[in-house]
């Protein structure tokens, strides 16, 4: 799917009276606002570095780029908006967004460490080769991840900690390992 129909996915699922699975649960409905806020956030104020559009605008043949990703995913409303306003500088790259979990659960042939951690971005060439697969997060946000993770701290004050670790970043790792993937 294009960027505008995934965000027209994203206000269906917001505006619905009966939401579906997995967003019938209030937690992670109202989690979802949070993530739709956030994301626009980033549309509105987040900007690609110089040199990161430079080397987006350098690149001399066709790719396309395939984001799996969910409304629900917290890294994903901090990522996807880097990863759509990259793309948008270079005609040459295509992107296509799905979901982790619809059809064709493409995110089985891109595992992290056994488990379908998302955002996870897919370059591939004209021919439809890999050139490179990145995500669910900057290392340095998967490094602040696993400790919290190790030292059991609480869910809330898990997703409060990656918040933090985003807004304090401001898109910077996810421009600058996306483009030393090119």
């Amino acid at each position: 799917m294009t960027f505008q129909t995934y965000l027209e996915q994203f206000e269906q699922i917001l505006n619905s009276q009966n939401p579906k699975a997995p967003y019938d649960n209030p937690d992670y409905f109202n989690y979802t606002k949070l993530n739709w806020s956030r994301m626009n956030r980033w549309l509105k104020k987040g900007e690609i570095l110089p040199h990161v559009k430079e080397k987006i605008q350098s690149i001399k043949e066709a790719q396309q780029w395939i984001v799996i990703t969910e409304p629900w995913c917290g890294d994903a409303s901090h990522i996807v908006p880097f990863i759509h306003m990259m793309a948008e500088l270079n005609p040459l790259i295509h992107i296509d967004f799905e979901l982790r979990d619809a059809e064709p659960n493409r995110i089985e042939n891109y595992l992290t460490n056994g488990g379908k951690a998302i955002p996870k971005l897919i370059i591939k060439d004209a021919n439809r080769e890999d050139l490179a697969t990145w995500g669910p997060r900057p290392a340095d946000c998967q490094k602040f991840y696993q400790e919290m993770h190790a030292n059991k701290v609480p869910l809330e004050e898990l997703k409060i900690g990656l918040q933090n670790w985003y807004n304090e970043h401001h898109g910077v790792e996810i421009q600058e390992e996306i483009a030393g993937l090119l």
